[in-house]
């Protein structure tokens, strides 16, 4: 798999996450830092269990239950750094969005 590069990642999750929750709002709307799963977003475990499996699906990385998939849903910019560590890459941009 090619490294993974944290600033073209997070715009990619921001996607995923309106196509694969079928959010009524643009991709760009959802800043890096703001609470994933009972936020803004409206985002709920339904959701989660939607990203988890697309973020399988794109990136090939699994993401279980536990306390690292909830610090995993608490960001976009955690979901980012989860998968990053996870696919084994390493963040060549730490630029966020």
């Amino acid at each position: 798999m090619t490294a993974l590069n944290k600033s073209e990642l997070i715009p990619a999750l921001k996607a995923l996450i309106v196509k694969e929750c079928d959010k009524d709002f643009a991709p760009e709307t959802i800043d890096a830092n703001e609470r994933l799963i009972g936020g803004r977003l409206e985002l709920d475990s339904l959701d989660a269990l939607q990203i988890s499996m697309a973020v399988k699906d794109r990136y090939g990385v699994r993401i279980e239950g536990g306390p690292d998939t909830r610090k995993a849903f608490e960001t976009l910019d955690a979901l980012a750094d989860f998968i990053i560590a996870a696919s084994g890459s390493h963040v060549s941009a730490g630029v966020r969005s």
